[in-house]
This record gives C-alpha cells, structure tokens and sequence, in this order.
C-alpha cells in the first residue's frame, strides 16, 4: 500500500493548493496528534481546512478530524506567528520533497516547511528562515547542517531541477547496475520522477514494466528506448507545474470467504494507491476517479482507519472459516481410514475363503512342525528350502510370526488368469495417466469401487492368519472386524455431524461478532451539536443547551439567531437553552414546556428536589449589554422586555437510545414527530402521565435529552470550572483562549453526508428524518435497518435519588438488554457506547425507573 507523497504527488497538490487556497487567511491551527497539523483558513463565504503530516502528506480536506483535547507547544507557536495572516505561495525546493508554504509577505512573512521523506519534520521559520520552532531536532554531518531553533534553515541545499538525462550517462548508470536488477529499481534513485511514473513510461515506449537489464539484455541496446521513456516522464513533470486535472484511487480486491460453498464469495475492495494520472499499469484495475487529486488523496487517507479495520476482519473470518475446514477434513479423513479398514478386512476375508485348500495346508504344514518341537529357525529353513523347490504352500508363506501364533501369507483371486491381470493392469494405467493430465484424479473417489477392483484385478494381498483358527474361522474373523468397523464408523458419522454443526454454529457467531465488531468500530459522524446537552423535541425541534458557562455564552452569541427562542430558569446553575426554529413558525407549546423541563433539571432545583418554572423569550430580547455601571459575567445575559413563564416542570427525565435506519427505510417513519392538534396532544399526554404513574414510564417528551455531565451548569464554580482552569495552567492557554478555540473549532463543522446534514451556523437539522426511538417502531418498520445509534431518551425515567451517574447508566443499559423485544443487532449498539458517553449527560445523583427493571436485575 502506498502511504507518502513522492515527488509527482507533491507538485500535483501544491498546484492545486495554489490555485484554490492563496489569499485566505488562517483562522486557527490544530493538532490531531504530535506529527499531525490541521490549518483552519478563512476569506468571505469560504472555508477550508489544509493537513499536513510530517514526512507523508499535505492536501485540504473536508472531513472532520479528531483534534487534541489542549493544542500542543508546537500549534500554540503556529498560532502565535501564523493566525491573521495570509497564504501567499505554496512551493517545492529544488526536486526534494520538502514543501515551502509562506504566510505574509516581506519581512512580516512566515514560512511552515514540511519534510515529507526521512522520519520527516515540520519547522516553523521567520522570513529570513531562521527557525523558530520545529517538531525534531536533527543534524547532517555530512553536509554540516543542523536543524534546530535560531539556526538558518539550508533553503541553498535543496536539489536543483536538472536536464534530462543524457544517453551516455544513462548507458553508464545501466551498465554498472547488478545483473538482473530491474531498470525502474536501477534509475529511482538518480532521477526524481518515482517508479511508478517510470514504469507508466515504460510501458507507454513498448517495454516491460519489469524489464531487466541482464546477460540478454544489452545495457547499449536497451538504453534509447528507456531515453525515450524518460523524455515522457519529464513531460509528466511538466503537467504537474500548473496541474488541473482529476485525481484517482486505485483499489484491490480480496475475496471474502463464505460458509456456503455454493455461495459466490464476494469481494472487499480496499484502496491501495493514489495518483494524480491513471497511469498504463493501472488501466485494468479497479479504481475511483475524483474531480481533483486533492480530493482523492483525502478520501484515500480519511478511510484508511477504517479499511485497516476491514482487512482485520477479513483475517478474523479467513481464520474462523480455516478452522471449520480443518474440523471437517479431519472429520473425513477418519471416516476415510475406518471405511478403508472395513474394505481391507473384507478382502481379506474374502482371500481367504477363495484360497481355503491353500491356507489350510500351510496351518497344518506349520503345526505339525510345532506340534514336534521342531524349533522356530528351522521351521523358517523348511519353509525356505520348500519355497526354493517350488512347492505352492511354502511360497504363498511369507513370513512366521510364531511368537503372535500367526503367519502371513500372500493370496490373490484364484479365478482371473495372468493375461487378464496384466490386461487389466495396463488399461488401469492408461486411465489413470488421462486423469492426471487433465488434472481430474481424485484419490478420495468412488473408493468402494476402486477397493473391489482391486480384488477382481487379482492384486495379490498379504494376510496375517491365525494358527489356532481353521481357514473359515480366519475368514470369519476379518469378516467380524469388519462389521465392528462399520458400527464404528457409523456412530464416527453421527458424532461428526454433531460436532461439525458445533463447530459450524460457534464459525457463524464468530464472523457475526466479527462484522458487528467491525461496523461499530468504525466511528460515525459527530454531530456540531452534540457537545452540548440537546434532545430532539417531540416535534422535531433541536434543543441545545451550555454545560458550563462558556457554552453558555457560545450557546447565545454564536447559534441564537432570528426565530429562534431562548429558554431559562431564575435558579442557580440553570443552563441556557435554545430551541432552534430555522423555519421561522410559531414553536409548539410542547416542545416549550420540554425545553422548560431541560433548564430546570440541569440547576440547582435537581439536587433540592424543587419543582419550579422556567420561562422563555424571543431571541431578539437576549442581550450582552449591561445597564450602566454593571457588569455581566461570562455565561450571563440580559433579557429585555416580557418573560413568558411555563408551567411548574416536573424534575422526570428520561434516557435512551435514538436509532439512526437506512435511507431506504426513512419511509416507513415519516409523521412520527410532528406537531399534534391540542386534543391530540392532550390525550397522548393523559395517556403517558397514567402509563408513568402506573409503570415508571417517561413523562416529558419522546426523546428529551439526558446529556449532563451533573456539574453546576451555568452557575460559578463548579467542578468543570475548577478541572479546566487547572488544565489550562497546565497549558498556559486561559478560559477566554479556550473558549475562543471552541467557537473557531466549530466552524464549518457541517455534515457531509446528504441525508444527515446539518448546519451549524443556520441552526438547521434533518438529522431526525432518518432517526427513530425504539418506542415508535411500528409493525411495518420491523425489517428497518438500524446502522447506528446515539445516546437520548427512551423508555427508562430519571428522578432524583441518590445513585451515581455511571451506575444509573448502566443500569438502564442492562434494562433495554434484558427487553424481548431488543434484536441482536440493537445489543451490539447498545454495548457499543462508552460508559462515559452514556452517563456525561445525566444531571446529577438519579434514581431509574421502568418497567419490570427488577426483573431485568434479578435476571
């Protein structure tokens, strides 16, 4: 698998960088890890994000990656030196692959330099190049460089672009290369196009892809053909100068084993390589052509996370479905060595009864002589002296086994002439050399025939006979194992399927475990919102919520806008909600009074036990301006004008799980949320207060948020208070730096997947057309396609009490589980969220309730 950019790579992308991104400003750097660089870079209307990746890549990108919880000492500088300022030029030195990006001009510009080959290193530089920060530290005897802060970076040292090359050197560099070495390998290192490039070129002049230069090959005979090449190659370079084109994915196919032999065994293809051409060698592959290389070499690195996971699980089942064949061939093969015996003993005694007279005589012969103490050795010089006379007894014996009281003999079909065998013989030859050539011989094969012909084709056989047995005895008793053998085969069959289909069943539990494993692993998309507290209400309305005071000050400055409304309680600690209306209607009355529960549960009211009212005003009445001579604390507003109070909320909350079904099942819940008609409404909620008041059911709406961390929300102090300013001291970065961090991160964390998007600035949300709670699965949803799940409510009740958030999370987990109607598939999700996902949004001490949960404890 292709994992860095060559040189090819580097000059496709800055091209491309060049014409899309010179002029924007940098909003902000990130670090995904202590290799990796995210730069946020802005102008009117327009956002991108570049990567950067020491010693393997640099390309934009529009997918949304993990970024480090505090920025490292590196990013901090960067952002020190770089934000504000505007990408002017993006360029390679010489033909290495370093990148030069410049940010500013003359002498207030900076220059970011990525080393993509080596160990790599990314170094920050003033606009002389003296180096003011950098990721490693290193220096270069041999061209007495040392790369280290103060130090000028070697900008001098960087690799000309040179002529082509002239056929008396290329004939020289082929003829001092090792014989056998294969010409891409032999020119690599001397020119800077890479082997891929090279071997295109090759194949586009007539040669091979892997053509030697050895004894048959003439280094002076092959050498301007490959000139040729080369000039192909330098015309290549030249395209990547002002590069436009399209960019494509090159995949590879592995197979995919199945259980059902019958069964065609599908394909995994997983991406292999990324170029900026579709080059000859990779015309009759499976590949994905992209509007931009930029583009491709994003896609290709955002899914390799995911496709190493894939290839993992295909290994897990290789091996699983590996076993199940051994169990079976090992299965076959004792039931191959007890029919064979049973076929031995058959013949045998059939030698035996055909040769009565015979094996009669030699008992007697060998009796007699034991009968009159002649001794063993001799009794072996008798039957040698007879042998050598020619007597038919003696030679049928071939060996005297007295110390076991037997002897052996060798007996074939009395009844088929030496001309019919040899007959025979050469005809079974001729057949069995067809076979082999046209690779149909098969030894397993119609064995029962095969053991027959051996009997009718006269193949003498060597059978032990017992001397204290008559001839028909002796027969009697192969015929006797043989039927033990039979019986014993026969109970082996029935075994073997027994254990066969045990092996089979854990084989298919394996690779299910195997591919839910791998589905949940891979992780989904998180949404901008969900940082906050936030439920969807029963009437499809995002409700969002600050989990400090900073989130609630973020909450109001950055996503209350026209339409919207602002929810808040007079008690301390109260968080600050806002109901996103992007549609501009009126907002149901319900989806209020939900709203109004989210402020009073997440305040002071949880852990008094205080049933109180919150109230609610239009977004234009939210102000951060104090009166005059005041001040207002972070977190804290004035509303201006008329507060519209809601009903005492009751401190009920719930906590579930949303399902998120396939688009081809979005049909069959369409309606589920939408605004009811005031009987409507008031019936359902008669319905669910005495369904509560009866069974421990929820009260407020079908899927309210649970996601509190149970800290003071809103109020001074507070455990997330206190744990972030001491994690900022850590990282010399304060409240206001982070909490400007966390609104420049927000931006254009938009979803990218059409059916789910949502927009953070507009406040807009599709997200739960395709998302359903377990509760509204109707009879004809059965067949829907759950494919991920998030943590919101459903089916259990939280109320004040005195159980710790973690405990009360599992516990309501260990409920749904434990529920007949919760599928497979619906467990695996359920196993698949962290406990601390599952527990950061409770608001406080709690006590669960639902239906039967002690039961499901007991259980």
């Amino acid at each position: 698998m292709k994992t860095r950019f060559n040189t090819v790579d580097i000059r496709a992308v800055i091209a491309e960088i060049n014409a899309n991104y010179i002029g924007m400003r940098v909003n902000n750097v990130y670090d995904i890890d202590n290799k990796t660089y995210l730069i946020r870079l802005q102008k009117p209307d327009t956002k991108a994000v570049l990567l950067i990746e020491s010693g393997t890549r640099i390309h934009s990108t529009d997918f949304e990656w993990p970024k480090n919880t505090m920025p490292s000492g590196f990013a901090m500088k960067c952002r020190k030196h770089l934000k504000s300022r505007r990408l002017t030029q993006v360029k390679q030195l010489g033909v290495d692959r370093i990148v030069d990006i410049q940010f500013g001009s003359d002498e207030a510009a900076y220059h970011l330099i990525i080393e993509l080959y080596d160990r790599g290193n990314i170094i920050l530089a003033d606009h002389e190049y003296t180096i003011l920060n950098l990721l490693r530290f290193r220096t270069d005897e041999a061209e007495d460089v040392k790369i280290a802060v103060r130090e000028k970076y070697p900008v001098e040292n960087a690799r000309p672009r040179e002529p082509l090359i002239s056929l008396e050197r290329l004939t020289e560099i082929l003829a001092k290369a090792p014989n056998g070495e294969q010409v891409k390998r032999i020119l690599n290192p001397h020119l800077p196009y890479g082997a891929t490039l090279i071997e295109h070129c090759l194949l586009e002049v007539g040669l091979s892809a892997s053509v030697k230069v050895d004894s048959q090959v003439d280094a002076a005979q092959v050498a301007p053909k490959i000139l040729e090449a080369l000039q192909m190659a330098e015309e290549y370079m030249e395209k990547t100068e002002s590069f436009s084109g399209k960019g494509y994915i090159i995949q590879k196919s592995e197979k995919k084993p199945s259980l059902a032999p019958d069964k065609s065994s599908e394909e995994l293809l997983t991406y292999e390589e990324f170029h900026p051409f579709l080059f000859a060698q990779h015309v009759k592959s499976a590949y994905v052509e992209f509007d931009s290389f930029d583009k491709a070499v994003d896609e290709f690195y955002s899914k390799m996370e995911s496709q190493r996971i894939d290839m993992k699980a295909l290994q897990q089942e290789k091996q699983a479905l590996k076993k199940l064949d051994n169990v079976r061939k090992d299965h076959e093969h004792r039931l191959e060595a007890l029919h064979q015996a049973q076929e031995v003993d058959r013949i045998k005694g059939e030698l035996v009864e055909m040769n009565l007279a015979v094996v009669d005589r030699a008992l007697q012969v060998v009796r007699s002589a034991l009968a009159n103490q002649v001794d063993w050795t001799e009794i072996g010089l008798i039957v040698k002296e007879a042998q050598a006379a020619g007597d038919p007894v003696a030679c049928a014996i071939k060996e005297l086994k007295l110390q076991t009281n037997h002897i052996t003999m060798l007996l074939k079909n009395p009844y088929i002439s030496e001309e019919d065998q040899e007959e025979e013989e050469e005809e079974e030859d001729v057949a069995e050399q067809k076979e082999v050539q046209k690779g149909k011989k098969n030894k397993n094969k119609d064995k029962d025939k095969g053991q027959k012909n051996k009997l009718q084709k006269n193949k003498p056989m060597l059978v032990d006979v017992d001397l204290s047995l008559s001839a028909y005895a002796n027969a009697k008793k192969y015929y006797d194992h043989k039927r033990s053998a039979a019986k014993k085969e026969q109970k082996t069959v029935e075994a073997a399927q027994k254990a066969f289909k045990s092996a089979e069943k854990k084989t298919k539990q394996t690779l299910k475990e195997v591919q839910t494993v791998t589905t949940i692993q891979k992780a989904r998309k998180v949404y901008w919102f969900e940082k906050f507290l936030w439920f969807i209400s029963s009437e499809n309305y995002l409700v969002i919520a600050g989990r400090d005071q900073q989130q609630n000050e973020m909450i109001v400055k950055r996503y209350l806008r026209a339409g919207d409304i602002y929810v808040h309680a007079d008690l301390h600690g109260a968080t600050s909600c806002v109901i996103k209306n992007p549609s501009g209607d009126p907002i149901p009355p319900r989806t209020l009074t939900e709203a109004g529960t989210m402020a009073v549960c997440y305040s002071a009211a949880w852990d008094a036990k205080i049933i109180t009212s919150a109230w609610w005003v239009h977004h234009h009445q939210v102000s951060k301006t104090a009166p005059t001579g005041e001040y207002l604390t972070t977190g804290s507003f004035m509303i201006r004008g008329k507060k519209n109070f809601l009903p005492p909320s009751y401190l009920m909350m719930g906590f579930g799980f949303l399902f998120k079904v396939d688009e081809q099942c979005v049909f069959r819940h369409r309606g589920e949320r939408k605004v009811k008609t005031i009987e409507e409404d008031m019936e359902e909620v008669t319905s669910s207060t005495a369904e509560l008041l009866e069974e421990g059911e929820e009260l407020i709406g079908d899927d309210s948020s649970n996601e509190g961390e149970g800290e003071d929300k809103g109020g001074v102090g507070g455990e997330t208070e206190d744990k972030m300013k001491k994690e900022n001291e850590v990282e010399g970065e304060d409240d206001a730096d982070r909490m400007e961090d966390e609104a420049e991160e927000d931006e254009g964390e938009s979803d990218k997947e059409a059916e789910m998007k949502s927009d953070e600035e507009s406040g807009e949300v599709s997200f739960p057309d395709t998302t359903i709670s377990l509760s509204h699965l109707q009879p004809s949803s059965a067949e829907s396609s759950i494919c991920l799940c998030l943590p919101s409510l459903h089916k259990v009740k939280l109320t004040p009490g005195t159980q710790k958030k973690g405990k009360a999370a599992r516990t309501a987990v260990l409920s749904f589980m434990k529920a007949k109607e919760a599928s497979v598939r619906e467990k695996d999700l359920f196993r698949s969220v962290k406990d601390t996902d599952l527990s950061r949004n409770m608001p406080g001490k709690v006590k669960v309730s639902a239906p039967n949960l002690l039961a499901a404890k007991k259980k």
